[in-house]
């Protein structure tokens, strides 16, 4: 799992960073071509490889600051130059024509990313541009004899190596542009996961909303299985006085501190927020006296475990109403709506109160 994670975050550092991993593998490449056409003695093509390497140096520090577009057109005006001076000094056997070949990868691969819609013709345009160059030079170089004639073996060096940094680019865009697909489809699963889980969950206590929990009502109801399940409906006493003493903050603590028991007491059920300070608590596989027994004891430890808020302790009392699932239910808010009004009835009668009859 290590291994995994470690390879992971490599990916998707090399994707992040393509474009300044492009611009070092090209001052590399152009290190490489520096020491052989060096040690072939090609001095022109020793400075011009110089140049480039401060080129691309240049373009190291403006990709450090987000300049993509200076640095995608130096690519290619710099390969482009330099494929044909190479091929003029050393020769259409050299290979040199490859390097035009091995930026076809990059100019589609950022190209699709600095222009967008209708703009997108500007890389076909770019593209026919760099086969045209190279249509030109075979035409004009491909059956004369270069400035420099070249060792075979510096000569089979080079179009060895030119071949290769094709090979790889083809290769390494590729790869990359499936890797990256790979990450934003991962991307948008997790949001399409994170967006479903909003719509049925509650932001700040973490409990499901209305549209998550009354389709669980609804699938116990709808079960061929023997359905035995209670619904018990909470209130918070007294919310709106804890609000106007302490604050939205403090009702917000209270809340929270309030379901994160309930939560607790009752992990075997499910608990919707059904509205401010309203809990409703669906439990599922509980016969009526049970239910009636764990309800109490729930609403006791809520009664005797106060929220403290900045040193102070707010006690918190709730009141509970309590109703079975019975066949003549055609529907959830059925239970909820008796449920809710022996609640309602035991606000109306002290507060603090188990409620579960008529």
């Amino acid at each position: 799992m290590r291994s995994r994670d470690i390879l992971g975050k490599f990916l998707h550092f090399i994707v992040d960073n393509t474009l300044m991993f492009t611009v070092a593998i090209m001052c590399m490449v152009h290190v490489v071509l520096l020491m052989i056409v060096w040690y072939a003695g090609v001095m022109p093509l020793t400075l011009f490889n110089s140049m480039s390497v401060i080129i691309y140096l240049v373009c190291i520090f403006l990709c450090k600051h987000d300049h993509i577009m200076p640095v995608y057109m130096s690519i290619i005006l710099e390969v482009s130059i330099y494929s044909t001076v190479a091929v003029y000094y050393i020769g259409w056997k050299s290979g040199s024509y490859n390097f035009l070949f091995s930026i076809v990868p990059i100019i589609i691969y950022f190209g699709s990313y600095l222009f967008k819609g209708i703009r997108r013709w500007m890389i076909v345009l770019v593209l026919a541009l760099i086969f045209a160059l190279y249509a030109l030079l075979y035409t004009a170089y491909s059956n004369i004899n270069p400035v420099y004639e070249m060792a075979g073996t510096v000569r089979t060096i080079m179009m060895l190596f030119s071949s290769f940094v094709m090979y790889f680019s083809v290769v390494f865009y590729s790869s990359i542009y499936i890797i990256s697909s790979e990450i934003e489809k991962m991307g948008l699963e997790l949001t399409n996961e994170q967006l479903s889980a909003d719509a049925s969950e509650d932001a700040l206590t973490g409990l499901l909303n209305r549209r998550g929990f009354i389709p669980r009502i609804e699938s116990l109801m709808k079960s061929d299985q023997p359905k035995q399940f209670c619904v018990a409906f909470c209130d918070i006493d007294n919310f709106k006085g804890i609000n106007d003493t302490y604050g939205h903050d403090c009702g917000d603590e209270v809340l929270r501190h309030t379901t994160a028991l309930i939560k607790n007491e009752m992990s075997d059920c499910d608990i919707c927020r059904w509205g401010g300070e309203e809990i409703v608590i669906l439990m599922k596989d509980y016969d009526f006296v049970s239910a009636r027994q764990k309800i109490e004891d729930l609403r006791k430890l809520v009664e005797k475990t106060p929220t403290v808020f900045f040193n102070k302790r707010i006690k918190v009392t709730i009141t509970i109403g309590l109703t079975k699932y019975m066949e003549n239910f055609s529907k959830a808010e059925d239970l909820i709506k008796i449920a809710d009004e022996r609640m309602y009835y035991g606000k109306q009668h002290g507060k603090n109160v188990l409620v579960s009859e008529d």
